[in-house]
This record gives C-alpha cells, sequence and structure tokens, in this order.
C-alpha cells in the first residue's frame, strides 16, 4: 500500500469553516503519541525510512469545533477534556518518499494488543526510542479524500490531506486530485511541507541547542 500525503501549514479554524461550507463529513477527533525508534542496523535518518510505535485515543465531539479549545502561545491547541474511549495502539513502518511533488510512501501498519509488550520485542531487537511527536488531530471526509486538521506539541498548525492506494502507478493521479482539492479549500500546494513531523521537532530543538 502506498500513502500519497500532502501537508500544508496552516489555520485550522479557517480551513474547518471551508470544509463545513463544501458539505465535507467530520469523522472524529484523537490525541495520538508518536513514539519513533532507531534501527541498530541502518541509519533511518539517510535512508529516510521511519518505525513507529503509536498510541491513540478518541477525543469529545467538542474538541476542533472551536469552542472547547484554546490556543497555546505557540498555535498549538489546548484542552482539559478527557479522552472518549480506550486507547489503542499501532505499529507503522513508513518507506522512502517516492514521489518529489508530495510525502508519498509505502506504508506497512497493524495494531497491537499490548503498547508495553511492543516496546519490549522493539528493545530487545536492539531498536532505541529516538524521539516523540504528540497532537491533536480531527478527521474530515472529502472529496474522496481525508483532510487532517493537526495541531501538533511545539510546532503548530497543519493540514494534511492523503489516500492509500494500492497502485503505484496510481501515485501521480492521486496527488494531482490532492492538489486540487488543497486549492479548493483555499490552500497552496507550493507551501507543502515534505519533511515529518519528527523532522520538523528535531530541527527546532536543534535551532534551541544552537542558539
Amino acid at each position: 500500500m502506498f500513502e500519497v500525503e500532502i501537508k500544508v501549514p496552516a489555520d485550522v479554524d479557517a480551513v474547518r469553516e471551508r470544509l463545513r461550507e463544501a458539505g465535507a463529513e467530520r469523522v472524529g477527533a484523537r490525541r495520538q503519541r508518536d513514539d519513533y525508534y532507531d534501527a541498530p542496523h541502518r541509519d533511518f535518518a539517510e535512508t529516510d525510512e521511519a518505525l513507529r510505535v503509536r498510541r491513540e485515543t478518541p477525543l469529545p465531539d467538542g474538541i476542533g469545533s472551536g469552542d472547547a479549545t484554546a490556543k497555546s502561545g505557540d498555535g498549538t491547541r489546548e484542552s482539559s477534556d478527557s479522552p472518549t474511549g480506550p486507547e489503542t495502539t499501532k505499529i507503522t513502518y513508513k518507506g522512502p518518499l517516492l514521489d518529489e511533488g508530495s510525502k508519498t510512501r509505502a506504508e506497512h501498519e497493524t495494531e497491537v494488543a499490548d503498547p508495553e509488550a511492543a516496546a519490549g520485542i522493539l528493545s530487545g531487537l536492539g531498536f532505541e526510542p529516538a524521539a516523540a511527536v504528540e497532537k491533536r488531530r480531527e478527521f474530515w471526509a472529502y472529496d474522496g479524500f481525508t483532510v487532517t486538521l493537526d495541531a501538533v506539541d511545539g510546532l503548530g498548525e497543519f493540514v494534511e490531506i492523503e489516500r492509500a492506494v494500492d497502485d503505484e502507478a496510481a501515485i501521480e493521479t492521486v496527488r494531482d486530485d490532492a492538489l486540487d482539492a488543497l486549492d479548493r479549500l483555499g490552500l497552496d500546494g507550493d507551501d507543502q511541507l515534505r519533511t515529518s513531523y519528527l523532522g520538523l521537532l528535531l530541527a527546532v530543538e536543534d535551532a534551541v541547542d544552537d542558539a
């Protein structure tokens, strides 16, 4: 499976309103913590791969509605609302970027029953924790795509649009359709970031260390 994805910085309140006006369907909201791992046998930073364990919990319907959250100083959102369901955990491998015009990668993901056991397995095989990314995400279904409104701790707000495809030959067509969908939402695909949230967060941390 290939995940065709485009990510741009954006004001999620404005994009949410455009999604509503376009008749998009709000699917839900979740809080996620992504723990990334370094491999013992190769440098993922050099090979452009990623291995993560994601823990996520569903959030109340009010999250992301514009009246249940407030922006903090770095542009991310804060809320005292508690999760509305049980935590789930998935382990994901992402391959190198395949397309210069998007964040398309091969992706393999499966749910795991015990996150501590998953972490123990990775540790036993020599994989070491690298960094963690935490974010609040709101999901919308729009024109055959999943549009995600993200508030990432320490980074700010972003919009991702994505669709999974089985055939590598379909990547270019789906990417162009995603760019058209972004344009209809008032976003410019030329602003896209091909760096992962992990890469962006590490860059921020390095800049702080160098200051």
